[in-house]
This record gives C-alpha cells, sequence and structure tokens, in this order.
C-alpha cells in the first residue's frame, strides 16, 4: 500500500523541516541539489523539533546541567544530542560542536568505547557507545580517531551468538534484542567505512536479529516491543528493528515478514502511524528500573498520528520494496 497524497503533503508540511526533508530525499527521490531540498535542509536548525531543542541549550552547549551530561533522563545532555543526530543537525553548527567535544573529550575511555565519568564499569557501556558512535557520524566525525576506536569496540564486544548486551558481565555470552545500539551503529556508518572486522561483525549482527524475527525472545511476548516511540533513547522496538535492517541492506529477507505485518497492522485508516506510548514503556519482565524517576520528554504527543513515526515507517516500506522484499 503506497502512501496517499495527503500523507505525503502532510509530511512535507514546512513546519517541521527534518520530517520534509527527509521525505523529499528518501520518499520522493529528489536529490540533494533539489532547491527543495537545500530549503528544508537550510530551515533544519530554524524550525520546528530542533529548533527547540537548541533554543533552551545552555551557552557551553549542555543542557540542564554540566556536571552531569547524562542524568536526569531524558532532558540531560545525552538526549537532546541524540535526537538532533537523528533531525539532521551537524557538526558544522558550533552549537552542535560544543556537545560533540564535550563527549568525546569526556565520555572516550581507554578500551576504546564510551562510557560517562566515574562509571563503576571497568568496561565501557554498549548503549553509551552504540549511541554515540552512531551519532558523531550522523554529526559529520565518524573519522575522528575515538569514534572509528568506538567501532572496534563494539566489533569486540559482540556476543558469541552475534548479538550485544548492555550488561556484559551477565550475559554469558548471549546477546539481547535490547542491545541494538552497536548494530544500529554499523547501519549508520558508510559502507565505505566498514573494515572487514566490521563487516562480518554486521551480518553476525543482523542474523542474531533475523534468526528472531526482530521480536522472539523469551518465554512470553514482551510488550513495549510491539508499540512504536520516539525518542527511543536507549529501548528497543519493532520498529527500531526495522529500521535499521532494512537500512543494512536486509529488506528483501522474509524473517522480517512478522514485524511488518505488525507494521501494517498499526497503519491508521488515513495513511498515518501513531506514536504508541512515550518513554520509559516497561513491560512485565522488563528486569530493568530507574533509580530516579526520569523526565519524560517527546516532540509528539503519545497515541496520535506521528510525523517521525510515520516518516519512518515510510522509509521501511520503501526500502523492503526496493529490495524486492514482500
Amino acid at each position: 500500500m503506497r502512501p496517499s497524497d495527503d500523507v505525503i503533503e502532510w509530511l512535507l508540511e514546512p513546519s517541521q523541516p527534518s520530517v520534509r526533508y527527509r521525505a523529499l530525499v528518501d520518499l520522493l527521490d529528489r536529490p540533494e541539489s533539489d532547491p527543495d531540498v537545500r530549503e528544508a535542509l537550510a530551515a533544519i536548525p530554524r524550525r520546528g523539533w530542533a529548533r527547540d531543542l537548541l533554543r533552551i541549550q545552555k551557552p557551553g552547549g549542555y543542557w540542564e546541567s554540566r556536571q552531569d551530561l547524562y542524568r536526569p533522563k531524558y532532558t540531560a545532555t545525552m538526549w537532546p544530542f541524540l535526537v538532533l543526530a537523528d533531525l539532521g543537525m551537524t557538526a558544522e553548527d558550533p552549537r552542535i560542536r560544543k556537545p560533540c567535544d564535550l563527549f568525546l573529550a569526556e565520555y572516550a575511555r581507554k578500551d576504546g568505547g564510551f562510557d560517562s565519568p566515574g562509571s563503576r564499569w571497568e568496561r565501557s557501556e554498549l548503549c553509551l557507545t552504540g549511541n554515540l558512535a552512531r551519532s558523531f557520524v550522523r554529526y559529520g566525525l565518524g573519522d575522528d580517531p575515538r569514534v572509528r576506536s568506538a567501532f572496534e569496540w563494539l566489533v569486540r564486544n559482540q556476543m558469541e551468538d552475534g548479538g550485544w548486551h548492555c550488561f556484559y558481565e551477565k550475559a554469558f555470552g548471549r546477546g539481547t534484542l535490547d542491545g541494538w545500539e552497536g548494530l544500529s551503529a554499523f547501519a549508520t556508518l558508510p559502507r565505505a567505512k566498514w573494515t572487514p572486522r566490521i563487516r562480518r561483525s554486521a551480518e553476525a549482527g543482523a542474523e542474531f536479529y533475523l534468526e528472531r524475527e526482530l521480536l522472539r525472545q523469551g518465554k512470553r511476548r514482551y510488550v513495549p516491543w510491539y508499540r512504536t516511540h520516539y525518542p527511543v533513547h536507549y529501548y528497543y522496538d519493532f520498529l527500531v528493528g526495522l529500521d535499521m535492517l532494512t537500512r543494512l541492506g536486509y529488506g528483501g529477507d522474509r524473517r522480517l515478514r512478522r514485524a511488518l505485518d505488525l507494521l501494517e497492522e498499526k497503519r491508521r485508516p488515513d495513511g498515518t502511524w501513531p506514536l504508541d506510548r512515550v518513554h520509559p514503556d516497561l513491560g512485565a519482565g522488563a528486569g530493568y528500573r530507574s533509580r530516579r524517576k526520569p523526565k519524560r520528554f517527546a516532540l509528539e504527543t503519545e497515541g496520535k498520528p506521528s510525523k517521525w513515526i510515520t516518516l519512518t515507517a515510510l522509509q521501511v516500506l520503501q526500502r523492503v520494496d526496493e529490495a524486492g522484499g514482500t
């Protein structure tokens, strides 16, 4: 089912240039030289979600507090930093370069990965390493030695079954679908920059997700994985899986069928998709609890049609179509 003209026009509204830019390029195949594409890209810092986030940034390049770039969740520097990378900002903007420099200087660790200063863990942390590596690539800093080192860390810390785990010491060599950040970083890195080790790691990681049809793990169905979210922070769901697997070139794999059927089920009669929940969205069996109550952060309204979720869903379906998937 192709998107209707009404849905495309909705995504192209100038009020959210980040969505407009990606819809023009990804859904309508407009070249970067197209005047509308150039206008939308230039407008990202001036209108919509990116502008709103940049307006509340402190002069030093951080949000909330300079003393802690990670907490409170989900309003401290880490979280708008990840979102702004998704929205199309780059480190050419000094307001982005400042937090990039803060994270590179303070979160890069001797083992090659990333973690917050003062962490009690000897090993770098998967969620931080994957999320920051992915964002630095999007910001245009993928060639920084500390970012390249983070990709090698992801390779070295992959589990025996091809997955990753946020709690390495408790993983016993087994990955979890929740450990998605490493594979998402590979999905963002241009193929020309893949080393043979990264290629093998990405292939093993993709197979880990495909074997589980993006949703099958554990004895019970984990309900939050069946809902859509944005921002995703460090949480996994089926659309996160579909987005990174299709970016990696697996749009034609039949094992995506279960997740694609769920995506179609969630399409509203008007052709849009809703934002199901705002994180934290934890279900029975999560095995996770925040020590401090997070501050919820969202760009759109829970339960309502979402431009970001709709854009992502249509990008996924277009990649599947181009790959000859069904």
